[in-house]
């Protein structure tokens, strides 16, 4: 399988370059996602000419918008880094994800400080510059800080989203959209967006009865914002089950009286809490696999990753 392209800050691949030119080094990625993500990594004030070491940078508001300025001394290196933002983005396009370094003033997703003219903390809510720019010109693609990672719900909900996006990529999305491929898109995610928001599930599968209504981009671009918005939706407890139990009416016909009893067990000590998602879910697959059944086989849900990620033991 080849990797998934996928940004990051460079910090977090030991880069040292931050201000003070340190870096923030992140094993998970290095380590464990790099077996399937082909990083691309960016640091937007470097490469927009600052330097390391370089002095401390942060988010002034003032009357015409947002800066960044040297907490000491007050230099002014806006310009600079929106100049490397506009070249850059356009580059980005291929890309099916993106991690970013917390805090920071042009990578932070979110919870940055944003001082006034006179250098006081007047908010909280700020989002790094670049990382603005990268989620207003992809609004679709999967943005995580690399901190929140470290949430195992966050962290798979994250991962999730990267392995869908890139199936729309690759399989759908530019000239590889026809009706064809958006239905077979929709048809193998169909149980991730039921555990993810039924809502929209439900909404979904009615956009798609009439592909000649309209113009097939403009449905599949609202399908896509859609989809992806549900993605985004923590999981519960009960809509993992709600999930797992639509998969079972498909197997009513191959599982034995005592292999539905078992599986019953399992998905209602995972509702309690009692087990992790891979026991009951592992249960579902092996009977899939001992009689297949075509529509299962398709569906993503019951492997939206590669197994050694080991997501799905920890939620």
């Amino acid at each position: 399988m080849s990797k998934i392209p996928v940004g990051i800050s460079t910090c977090l691949l030991g880069g040292e370059v931050r201000h003070d030119g340190g870096h923030k080094h992140s094993r998970y990625c290095t380590q464990v996602l790099s077996r399937y993500f082909d990083f691309r990594s960016i640091c937007p004030e470097l490469e927009a000419g600052l330097g390391v070491p370089r002095p401390a940078i942060h988010l002034r508001e003032v009357d015409d918008g947002l800066k960044l300025v040297e907490v000491k001394g007050g230099e002014d290196h806006t310009a600079a880094v929106h100049a490397f933002i506009d070249q850059v983005m356009p580059a980005l396009g291929d890309l099916r994800g993106y991690i970013l370094m917390a805090k920071s003033p042009s990578c932070g997703m979110e919870r940055i400080k944003v001082h006034n003219a006179d250098g006081n903390v007047t908010r909280r809510d700020g989002r790094g510059m670049f990382a603005e720019a990268l989620i207003r010109e992809y609004p679709l693609m999967p943005v995580e800080e690399e901190g929140r990672l470290n949430d195992d719900q966050l962290r798979e909900n994250f991962i999730e989203r990267v392995f869908a996006y890139d199936d729309w990529m690759q399989n759908v999305a530019g000239d590889r959209l026809t009706p064809q491929a958006l239905i077979e898109f929709h048809t193998r995610h169909k149980f991730q967006l039921l555990a993810h928001s039924e809502k929209i599930y439900r909404q979904l599968g009615p956009m798609l009865g009439d592909l000649k209504s309209e113009p097939l981009v403009d449905i599949a671009g609202r399908y896509i914002h859609r989809f992806m918005a549900a993605m985004t939706q923590r999981v519960s407890r009960g809509s993992h089950v709600n999930a797992m139990q639509h998969l079972m009416g498909y197997l009513r016909d191959v599982l034995e009286d005592e292999e539905r009893r078992v599986l019953l067990e399992q998905i209602d000590a995972y509702h309690r809490g009692e087990v992790p998602l891979i026991v009951p879910m592992t249960l579902l697959r092996m009977a899939q696999r001992r009689e297949p059944i075509d529509y299962l086989s398709r569906q993503h849900y019951l492997s939206p990753y590669p197994d050694d990620l080991g997501l799905r033991n920890r939620i």
